[in-house]
């Protein structure tokens, strides 16, 4: 196999990777780079390529195009094609796919290599590190969902891979479980080192866990970067509305301007006559309890505000959401207010917009 080894290389380099189907491309020219100790995750739709380009970095499934390099050493591409069990990497899956018959201590040894005391020593280090001393003996029936999670943590961390391939393996457990245990698994695989690529379709557990986000559409890396800056600075109006509730309002571009509720936005680089989406996220959309009944008066940040009238609003637990329709142009927008906040349907309020968390797109029909 052909070496490209670099000192300061990243554990895992994946280049233009893609993949067909009955003609259909799923993956197509994926690219990544993933160091040690890193959490790189996949983050998009059902169907969109996630879990197919995890699949050809583990080697379970072959690529049509690009190639794999885990530690300089190309492990898939125009030179060849490594089994999975020789390139190095661990896998974990939402199913946990522990072996019924055997005991806890029998699972985690399982891809062990090396004489007994070696293996059993290994086992025993992982146990006390996911919290699971005192468990050797137990089968796995006889664990929760979050033990049994944990166990597979172990057996895939036990022979020490290169890369870790985790393919939404949160998704089976309690809500009330899933926060400790993925901050748990963050610190132990952080301290072992592996290059990690972890695949999910929920932004909050990408947010959590990830170094960096790759964000999935159609096959296609839309988007890649720290998950705050992928936040705060999404490409395209889907790539907001995929973290989070968006408002859209939507206008014409004339003259580098656009006409709004809240007054006129500056929309450079759209050409004259062009449609544009303005785009809020409802934590940025405030209500205006002091101006309430005083009239707009506009302000740098905010701009002018804008009269509403309440359609509804609903109690969610830590926030309210409130949706109004914009005396403006009918339009509906929605806010998110802070603990509990219920007006009636028909009450009149002011409406204002933090400028500096407005995301402007071209409109798509």
């Amino acid at each position: 196999m052909p070496q490209y080894a670099a000192r300061l290389a990243p554990r895992l380099v994946v280049e233009h990777l893609s993949r067909s189907f009955s003609g259909q491309k799923v993956v197509d020219d994926v690219c990544l780079e993933v160091a040690s100790g890193q959490v790189t995750c996949l983050l998009g739709p059902s169907g969109c390529g996630k879990s197919t380009t995890l699949r050809m970095i583990a080697g379970v499934e072959r690529l049509n195009g690009g190639r794999i390099i885990i530690d300089g050493t190309e492990v898939a591409g125009p030179n060849g094609h490594t089994p999975p069990e020789a390139r190095g990497v661990g896998l974990m899956f939402q199913d946990f796919a522990l072996f019924p018959h055997l005991t806890v201590a029998e699972n985690v040894a399982f891809g062990l290599k090396g004489d007994r005391s070696a293996k059993a020593r290994r086992v025993e280090e992982l146990l006390e590190r996911v919290n699971l001393h005192g468990f050797a003996a137990k089968h796995p029936h006889q664990l929760s969902g979050g033990e049994q999670q944990r166990v597979a943590l172990a057996r895939a961390l036990a022979p020490r891979p290169k890369v870790m391939l985790m393919d939404e393996p949160f998704s089976g457990l309690d809500n009330r479980l899933r926060d400790g245990i993925r901050d748990t698994t963050l610190d132990i695989l952080k301290e072992e080192g592996a290059a990690v690529v972890l695949v999910t379709h929920e932004p909050d557990e990408a947010m959590r866990m990830a170094d960096e986000i790759a964000l999935m559409r159609a096959g296609r890396v839309m988007q890649k970067g720290a998950p705050y800056n992928v936040y705060n600075a999404p490409v395209d109006k889907a790539a907001a509305a995929f973290f989070s509730d968006i408002n859209v309002i939507r206008g014409i571009s004339r003259g580098a301007l656009t006409d709004t509720p809240f007054g006129a936005f500056l929309t450079p680089g759209h050409a004259d006559g062009a449609a544009v989406d303005i785009v809020i996220r409802p934590q940025h959309l405030k209500i205006d309890f002091d101006r309430a009944g005083r009239g707009p008066n506009p302000t740098p940040i905010e701009g002018t505000p804008a009269r509403g009238t309440v359609v509804r609003a609903r109690y969610l637990g830590r926030e309210s959401l409130v949706e109004f329709r914009m005396e403006f142009d009918g339009s509906t927008l929605t806010t998110s207010v802070p603990g509990v906040f219920l007006p009636k349907a028909g009450t009149a309020l002011w409406l204002m917009i933090r400028r500096d968390r407005c995301f402007v797109f071209p409109a798509k029909a």
